[in-house]
């Protein structure tokens, strides 16, 4: 059995987490120099991925948030609205971009239908759609559709 990490314990998650994006974007980068490449249905399932969980995180923040400091709290409200607008539209692009299926590959090795949690084409659906259950319990269609929700500017000149 394990133990729940202790909310203090989870600052250098969230600093690798974002290290190893930074570390990706530097890969994709410097391979860009030489050969750029398009967007792949992996990346953006795995973008989506982390968008989601920075939405839930959002979610977890902002609720406690709210009531001692408002400011703060419409700023993490809109800030968690942004996210999901983003992982809508990364969402979107992954089912316009086309599927690549690799002929080489043995067809009778690998069953993805065969998976507890269906194919992986599937996933990120399953994953977007589970999120937009807390979305319409939480955020208006108003602002699910405004281009910038409640924006105001925090820093004062």
């Amino acid at each position: 059995m394990t133990s729940a990490t202790p909310v203090g314990d989870a600052h250098p998650y969230l600093r690798a987490a974002s290290a190893g994006v930074r570390h990706h974007t530097r890969a994709l980068t410097s391979q860009a120099a030489t050969t750029p490449a398009p967007a792949d249905r992996t990346h953006l399932d795995v973008l989506h991925a982390h968008l989601i969980a920075l939405h839930r995180l959002l979610d977890q923040l902002q609720a406690p948030t709210r009531s001692p400091h408002p400011t703060a709290g419409r700023h993490l409200a809109t800030a968690r609205t942004r996210l999901w607008q983003s992982a809508a539209a990364v969402h979107d692009a992954f089912h316009l971009l086309p599927a690549v299926h690799d002929a080489s590959a043995d067809e009778e090795e690998c069953h993805p239908e065969r998976l507890p949690e269906g194919p992986p084409v599937l996933t990120i659906c399953q994953r977007h759609l589970a999120a937009g259950h807390l979305v319409r319990r939480t955020t208006t269609p108003t602002d699910l559709n405004s281009p910038v929700p409640g924006h105001t500017t925090a820093c004062v000149q």
